[in-house]
């Protein structure tokens, strides 16, 4: 189990220690299962499994896709998307010949509320892919 835990350094370019720091799993426990005295626990092992991105299963046997991390939205990201969706939702809104009308009809406020919503998904999920694109490494080695 221990090499699969060493793969993983390695995948991600980051030692031993840097994981019990981010954890909170102790480098003695780290030493010990690679000496095989024991495994630590499972909770324990299910934090160095979050911090790598991938499954308990596949620490314990190797055997399952490591999953990718997700990129997280920064504050800045947080404020950029709002600022998008106004933007867009006052554009839309202006428009009185647009889509916010079907045969003649204002749109409801539930429908609005259903658009708007849609529109955050749209820019917070085109945001999520333009990290991964843009600026692929950070975002598989760090969390």
């Amino acid at each position: 189990m221990y090499e699969i835990f060493e793969q993983l350094l390695s995948k991600h370019h980051v030692t031993p220690y840097k994981v019990a720091k981010a954890t909170g799993v102790t480098t003695t426990t780290l030493t010990n299962w690679k000496q095989g005295k024991y495994t630590p626990k499972q909770d324990k092992l299910q934090k160095i499994a979050d911090y790598f991105g991938v499954t308990l299963d596949y620490l314990m046997t190797g055997k399952e896709e490591p999953k990718e991390k997700s990129p997280e939205l920064t504050a800045r990201d947080e404020k950029d998307i709002t600022k998008t969706l106004n933007k867009v939702m006052e554009q839309f809104e202006n428009n009185e010949n647009g889509p916010l009308y079907y045969d003649g009809e204002e749109i409801d406020e539930t429908s609005r509320i259903l658009i708007r919503n849609a529109f955050e998904y749209i820019i917070r999920e085109t945001k999520k892919e333009n990290k991964v694109k843009y600026n692929p490494n950070k975002n598989k080695t760090e969390k």
